[in-house]
């Protein structure tokens, strides 16, 4: 496991840079990970972040056809949003594990 450093706060992450505590995430940390990922975070970005946030609380799984049927945003926003691989950026932006589906 290793450490990193976000918003000046120091946090553990796997060896793909998923932070190993969701507790510690912030939104200054999310808008760092997001910028390493290519991505300026607008609202609608942390619409769907703190809808993901949500659903992993909740012990829901995570797809992109759940995203899709949220009403948040449709398959094609959601891509747009997270470009290259969707579900992965938003769920290490979000500070929670990666999805089992993802590979």
């Amino acid at each position: 496991m290793a450490t990193r450093n976000f918003a000046g706060v120091a946090v553990d992450v796997d060896e793909e840079g998923y932070l190993t505590d969701s507790a510690q995430w912030t939104e200054k940390m999310a808008a760092e990970i997001a910028k390493e990922e290519g991505i300026e975070l607008t609202d609608k970005h942390m619409i769907v972040v703190n809808y993901i946030r949500e659903c992993v609380a909740a012990g829901e799984g995570l797809t992109i056809r759940g995203i899709n049927k949220s009403g948040l945003v449709d398959a094609k926003t959601f891509y747009q949003l997270f470009p290259g691989a969707p579900l992965k950026k938003a769920t290490k932006i979000a500070g929670v594990p990666k999805p089992i589906s993802c590979i």
